[in-house]
């Protein structure tokens, strides 16, 4: 892993009501815990779009739970929870500091953007995929990059309005409401959605699978599931900016 990833969490106490971690442990609750950095790098890898390779990605996915069992203390029930956070935020953090989007790739998709727009409002409802397709010029897969970058970013705005006043929760009294919060945040959100639109979400978030996963799930193809991701992503985000 490069350099620039390595950070000291050496410094940092458990949360007040855990014990900390017997010495000689950490490395035994590291593996243990080491299937949720996999199970995050996998739910991530789309947005990392060859900045970050998977190695790297749980390299900076381990430090997040070694900080986690720094912070936490002595892992119990709720440990899991609290871990996924940081781990996803390692991650988010490490990508948001790449520019994990290189600007041509982000001023191409802005173009398709207000180009699917500008069809939206000429044909007065929603395009086809394939009337899509005829009036931006993509193939099939240019298609479903763009999808994926656009649902990409909007994952990632998610993550940041729920992750917004929960980092000093993680520093004071209780690790565990942080959990609570993030998971009543969430539940807000997802109930201003449609049925299928909260399918996807809870898909991804609470059950924690993968985009492609859950268009296997759903029986869709890949570029459907990312319109119905970003569409219930961006309503989510707008409901949560409101209230923030």
């Amino acid at each position: 892993m490069n350099a620039h990833c390595a950070l000291d969490y050496q410094n940092h106490a458990p949360a007040a009501g855990h014990p900390a971690i017997a010495p000689g442990a950490e490395q035994q609750w590291l593996l243990r815990y080491l299937p949720l950095v996999k199970r995050v790098v996998s739910q991530l890898s789309l947005q990392a779009n060859q900045v970050l390779d998977r190695e790297d990605m749980e390299q900076i996915g381990l430090m997040g739970l070694l900080e986690s069992l720094r912070r936490y203390g002595t892992p119990d029930e709720h440990f899991a929870g609290f871990a996924v956070l940081r781990i996803r935020g390692a991650i988010l953090d490490e990508l948001r500091r790449q520019d994990w989007r290189p600007r041509q790739v982000r001023l191409q998709a802005h173009k398709v953007r207000d180009s699917i727009r500008e069809l939206t409002r000429r044909l007065g409802r929603a395009p086809s995929e394939k009337e899509i397709l005829a009036h931006t010029g993509l193939d099939e897969r240019g298609y479903q990059d763009y999808l994926q970058a656009e649902t990409s970013e909007a994952i990632e705005s998610l993550d940041a309005l729920l992750g917004e006043g929960l980092e000093h929760l993680a520093d004071g009294e209780s690790a565990l409401e942080v959990r609570v919060l993030r998971e009543r945040m969430l539940a807000q959100a997802l109930a201003q959605l449609s049925e299928r639109e909260r399918l996807v979400l809870t898909l991804y978030y609470q059950h924690e699978l993968s985009l492609k996963e859950i268009a296997l799930v759903l029986d869709v193809s890949d570029a459907r599931v990312c319109q119905l991701s970003k569409q219930a992503l961006n309503k989510a985000c707008r409901y949560l900016s409101e209230r923030s």
